[in-house]
């Protein structure tokens, strides 16, 4: 999910930084299409238990959580490097069709190769995660074919500034899937394939929305380097797969470690995962609102102003963060019970909440260590909080739900204090942020909905 990081210093003889960065004055049509596609997934968990029971959905549960793992880890820094570049042209006046061209081919490769590793791994995914159906490993191969022109098509708006156009592509997304869903619900469908189509299309009607509204077009410019779209996109790669894993990994884990356990067990998992989300969409609410200042305070060489902004913001991030376990604690289970008509212990529930608490402070931290020009520093952490949660979650407690729980809540312990290190040495040495990192960090938030 994008955040918006306005930055407004302006000379009198040149474009604003303003208008430079994508996504300034868009937060309403942005954070209108991640409304949308927040309230769906709920939607569409409640109305696709409805339709084919907590063992039918188990599968398009599982397929859920790989295509959000696999689609913005891989296609998120497309988007961030695509739209940094078509900023920076559009700063400059010039067409950004060349950086488009550039980009595309690396998305076509990026596809292809994922695409063929899950074939290759088709046998293993399907029994394991699927309950053999090969429909539904079909369905994921489409869905994250899907999400490719989604996310290039978000990079060109959010590059161009077309913030209404952005925001469709994602409220589309969520819209057009729970819509399937209940017109399928309705027709009395109940094969689960149907609803992983479902699934795996449903980003495209953004994509042709915008594209007949005219909004995917960009002017011919000077030619695009290399240079120009990847200089950060490693990095930003490595990382992005690895947070966009630890986001999506607990029903997964669930999903192996299950054993003999139905797959009611896996489900009731995930509700409690989606319930776990609640504090981290109030959290890009809050980032909407409080990164603007923290942005022009960089801009503007006020490091001591940015250090107390900062403080400013994480104080605030943990007071979401403190709500949303305090919550969870004293409603947890009511309100899952009243939503999903499931049971999860308090003990569940607030554990996963904690650790999305944990994973908020985790991310802004490391949005501000990649406003620094620290995005090696970001892979480093994410992948230190992958290697905990393996390590928890394999050697942890025989209880399936304990383990997967300490193992999320360890991944962000562990990313966190790799980003305090690198956070803290930044700064110490005072390393100033530029436009384009400010957008990397700005749009580094790989949770999609």
């Amino acid at each position: 999910m994008t955040l918006v990081l306005p930055i407004l210093a302006k000379r009198d003889n040149e474009p604003s930084a303003l208008q430079r960065l994508p996504l300034p004055e868009g937060t309403l049509p942005v954070g209108g299409g991640l409304l949308v596609a927040g309230i769906a997934s709920y939607a569409f968990f409640k109305v696709g238990v409805k339709a084919l029971g907590e063992d039918g959905f188990k599968p398009i549960s599982s397929l859920w959580f790989a295509t959000f793992f696999l689609a913005p880890g891989f296609f998120l820094p497309l988007e961030q490097e695509l739209g940094r570049a078509l900023a920076h042209r559009r700063g400059m006046n010039q067409g950004g069709r060349p950086v488009v061209r550039r980009v595309v081919p690396l998305a076509a490769m990026l596809t292809a190769i994922v695409c063929t590793v899950i074939l290759i791994s088709s046998g293993s995914i399907t029994s394991k995660f699927f309950e053999g159906d090969w429909v539904i490993t079909a369905a994921l191969v489409v869905g994250f074919i899907s999400y490719a022109p989604a996310h290039l098509a978000r990079g060109i708006c959010s590059g161009h500034g077309r913030f209404g156009s952005y925001g469709i592509v994602m409220g589309a997304d969520g819209a057009a899937r729970i819509i399937g869903c209940i017109a399928l619900w309705a027709a009395g469908v109940t094969n689960t394939g149907a609803y992983a189509f479902t699934v795996a299309l449903a980003p495209l009607v953004g994509v042709a929305i915008v594209f007949a509204r005219g909004d995917l077009k960009t002017e011919e410019g000077p030619p695009a380097g290399w240079s120009e779209v990847t200089p950060n996109l490693g990095w930003l790669l490595l990382g992005s797969v690895f947070a966009a894993g630890l986001v999506n990994a607990g029903p997964i884990a669930v999903d192996l470690f299950k054993k003999d356990q139905d797959n009611g067990f896996v489900t009731r998992f995930s509700y409690g995962v989606l319930l776990g989300r609640v504090p981290l969409f109030l959290f890009q609410a809050v980032q909407a609102a409080l990164l603007p200042r923290l942005a022009r305070l960089a801009v503007r060489n006020e490091i001591a102003e940015f250090r107390q902004g900062f403080k400013k913001l994480m104080v605030v991030v943990l007071g979401v963060g403190t709500l949303g376990v305090a919550g969870s604690a004293l409603l947890g289970p009511f309100i899952l019970k009243k939503v999903y008509d499931a049971d999860l212990s308090t003990r569940t529930i607030t554990m996963l909440v904690f650790g999305t608490a944990l994973y908020m402070v985790a991310l802004t931290i490391a949005q501000a260590v990649i406003a620094l020009h620290g995005h090696a520093l970001v892979a480093l952490g994410w992948c230190a909080g992958m290697v905990a949660f393996v390590l928890f979650t394999w050697l942890g407690s025989h209880d399936v739900y304990l383990r997967v729980e300490m193992g999320l809540v360890a991944s962000s312990v562990a990313a966190t204090v790799v980003f305090g290190f690198a956070l803290r040495e930044r700064l110490r040495v005072g390393i100033m942020p530029s436009a384009g990192s400010l957008m990397d960090a700005a749009t580094d938030m790989p949770l999609e909905s």
